[in-house]
């Protein structure tokens, strides 16, 4: 996450390797090694080099160069220092009697865990919120992947915002869009993005900051690679143990964002009980 004054580091083992991290500039892979590290935090100081690079799906020699690039002499260095830093252990047995569909949920709820402990310290959310809140449009992008993430924002957003523009396809109107939103007068683009993280999103990004908005993101990692091209971006985790990745995590972030928003509008009350008063009118809801 792109930290302001103010902003705390989770006292966890995530949050405590995502601290030994930030202030490197790491190449893609390495920043792949960061993210696995952050997600496996309890497990990595007892992983090696070999079992890491797997985990990764990177090179034995790159996860070697990357504890270089952190300033260790090689990851036995690292590792004895993760040890120090991250000192949670491995359940006895090694061994898991839920299986994997079961082990994919309680996955999600570790990560909804970590985005607890992030959110002990509210400081980026406000920010975040009132960023949001402030923008006139406000731009909401999100593709392939994340676009549900961005749609189901958009959807309840429209219901407290006075004008918001969801950006779910790509191609070349993207950017005839943000330069729309702009001319309206927008100041802030909301960004959701997942892996596999499409190019076209990162070019969107950098596109949007040069045409002075300010981007705040949700990404599965603080070492995403829209990282360099947002001014706040907000970590929430995703699964990888089914086929397709699982995002409970970014999908509830998105709602705190929601609320955030929603407590520097002061009309929002007001536009909630209009849509409601109107809603009845039509019978638009089964009771």
């Amino acid at each position: 996450m792109n930290r302001q004054k103010g902003d705390g580091v989770s006292d966890s083992p995530a949050g405590r390797l995502q601290a030994l991290f930030e202030g490197h500039r790491l190449t893609p892979t390495q920043r792949r090694i960061a993210h696995c590290m952050v997600r496996r935090a309890g497990d990595v100081p007892f992983l090696s080099s070999v079992e890491l690079a797997e985990l990764a799906g990177v090179s034995q020699p790159s996860v070697t160069r990357f504890a270089v690039a952190l300033g260790f002499d090689g990851y036995p260095a690292l590792r004895r220092h993760l040890r120090e830093v991250a000192p949670e252990r491995k359940p006895a047995g090694g061994t898991s009697e839920h299986n994997e569909y079961q082990q994919a949920v309680l996955a999600e709820i570790e990560n909804l865990r970590h985005l607890a402990e992030l959110l002990a310290d509210p400081t980026p959310v406000e920010r975040a919120g009132r960023l949001l809140a402030a923008s006139r449009p406000l731009p909401v992008l999100g593709l392939r992947a994340a676009s549900s993430q961005a749609r189901g924002f958009a959807y309840f957003a429209a219901k407290v915002h006075p004008d918001i523009r969801l950006l779910d396809e790509g191609g070349s109107m993207l950017t005839d869009r943000v330069d729309a939103a702009v001319r309206a007068g927008a100041t802030a683009l909301l960004c959701f993005a997942l892996p596999r993280h499409p190019r076209e999103v990162v070019e969107a990004l950098e596109y949007a900051r040069a045409a002075g908005l300010t981007v705040v993101t949700v990404a599965e990692s603080a070492f995403a690679p829209v990282a360099a091209h947002s001014d706040l971006l907000i970590p929430a985790a995703v699964g990888t143990g089914l086929a397709f990745d699982t995002a409970c995590a970014p999908m509830l972030l998105g709602r705190v964002l929601l609320e955030a928003m929603a407590d520097e509008l002061p009309d929002a009350q007001a536009r909630l009980e209009e849509f409601d008063a109107k809603a009845a009118e039509r019978g638009l809801f089964v009771e």
